[in-house]
């Protein structure tokens, strides 16, 4: 029988695109104004990978960062996590290839498809690997490259998405520093969200924005409210918010809704964009980067998308 240990989260990194794109810069390629842009969204930039910037290399940058914060051999990283809803070739997944490119010898490795909230699943995938003893760390990675799969001519979701990469390591603890996820999910609602295929055969990305909208913030908060419980606390007692960075109007009314002190909510969709299953661990990378977090401070993750998919745990920061 596996012997059970705690679970916490050691690294935290991020790989943001080289190329930053402004409200201004999208509008000259549609036929909305900047203005209309931000007020719609929130958003003011966004990064667009490079033909150099595939998500391999932004996974690994990503990764190998996350590593080093965490101070672990690599050679003790037993298991990668990619999650990622945006690759074009469908077979491999590009788990095997992160891992060889970091260089991490033991390592298996996979993808997970959970679109925006495969971050918050691939952390759940880890924090259960590591707990029962199948592995010491594991590396999760949150990539896309939703440029790839944006139609100018739908300014609806041309002007939202960017992509980048964020990671973190999953490492055996002697406390639990990862609480239950709380996960569900809407099949009946596929269509909301997703891939259209268009007569001359491309494939983008199409939403129903006003659907999206209502099911965020109608169900996302009790979701919130279930991850603290699991883990044993409530919301007062939350340090911080880190959402899925869906759009500005979404997470304020879900702060709202909430009564979260806004300024304990990470909003990195006004400079990244919308990015997935990216988004979460951006916007938790971002948190860490800006010196306002503590070790052991409480933050509840909270991802939701496409499928309908959604899952939140409550971790604690290194």
């Amino acid at each position: 029988m596996h012997q059970t240990y705690g679970s916490a989260i050691t690294g935290i990194a991020a790989y943001r695109p080289t190329n930053l794109v402004s409200n201004e810069e999208l509008a000259k390629r549609t036929t909305v104004t900047p203005e209309w842009i931000e007020s719609r969204t929130g958003i003011k930039t966004r990064y667009h990978a490079t033909d150099e910037e595939d998500m391999v290399t932004m996974s690994a940058e990503a990764g190998q960062k996350a590593i080093a914060m965490a101070n672990v051999d690599p050679a003790e990283i037993d298991l990668t996590i990619v999650a990622t809803a945006t690759r074009r070739q469908r077979m491999p997944g590009i788990g095997p290839q992160v891992a060889t490119r970091i260089g991490l010898p033991a390592s298996g490795a996979y993808d997970l498809n959970a679109v925006c909230a495969g971050f918050t699943y691939s952390v759940s995938m880890a924090s259960n690997a590591v707990r029962v003893g199948d592995a010491r760390n594991v590396l999760v990675v949150g990539v896309e490259r939703t440029s790839d799969w944006i139609n100018p001519e739908d300014p609806d979701t041309f002007v939202i998405f960017g992509d980048g990469a964020g990671a973190v390591v999953v490492s055996r603890s002697t406390e639990d520093a990862i609480g239950p996820t709380v996960w569900g999910s809407d099949g009946g609602r596929h269509k909301v969200l997703g891939l259209t295929e268009l007569p001359d055969g491309r494939e983008f990305v199409t939403m129903d924005g006003p659907l999206v909208y209502k099911w965020s913030t109608a169900t996302m908060p009790g979701v919130a409210e279930r991850a603290c419980a699991a883990a044993g606390v409530t919301l007062s007692d939350v340090d911080w918010f880190v959402p899925h960075q869906a759009n500005r109007r979404i997470i304020d009314t879900l702060t709202r809704t909430l009564r979260f002190p806004k300024d304990r909510v990470m909003c990195d969709v006004v400079d990244t964009g919308n990015t997935s299953a990216a988004s979460v661990p951006l916007a938790l990378s971002r948190l860490y980067e800006t010196g306002r977090t503590s070790p052991g401070d409480r933050v509840l993750l909270l991802g939701f998308g496409a499928g309908l998919t959604y899952a939140g745990q409550l971790i604690r920061m290194p």
